[in-house]
């Protein structure tokens, strides 16, 4: 934030993106255009909102909808949650983010079966995904062992 207006400014937005998507996204943390053009169109929906009357709170919620926009769901966290429910025994709790990371790419193929969104985690769907997902993971690590 802006200390003289509260006004917040392009690395606000910019620094809390790249927070979130190191703990939800990793895998996108490297992609400096999309962070840019986030970062960018929260902080112009931020002064397009208070152009409109909204006030700074108000505001704010707006520009971090965009910021966040189809980032909700997160394919890191659910196979850390997954390694933390099924896998335990094997992958030591604080050693589940580093183990999300290995496994995104052997997981992609079972992601890609599901309209991943925002609300997914809440849908039916999710159920089935998370079976397959441990299905995945369970056949990862008998053929590759935990290194």
């Amino acid at each position: 934030m802006n200390s003289r207006n509260s006004i917040p400014n392009l690395s606000y937005y910019r620094l809390s993106l790249m927070d979130f998507l190191r703990e939800s996204h990793p895998e996108r943390l490297s992609d400096e255009r999309f962070i840019a053009a986030r970062a960018e169109a929260a902080a112009e929906t931020y002064s397009q909102a208070v152009l409109n009357g909204c006030n700074d709170i108000e505001a704010d919620e707006q520009a971090h909808r965009v910021l966040f926009d189809s980032l909700y769901f997160s394919k890191h966290d659910t196979l850390v949650n997954i390694l933390w429910n099924e896998f335990a025994a094997e992958i030591p709790e604080d050693a589940a983010k580093i183990w999300a990371i290995r496994l995104l790419p052997e997981c992609e193929s079972v992601f890609a079966q599901y309209p991943l969104s925002d609300g997914f985690a809440y849908e039916p769907e999710y159920d089935l995904l998370y079976t397959e997902l441990t299905g995945a993971i369970a056949i990862y690590l008998e053929n590759h062992g935990i290194q």
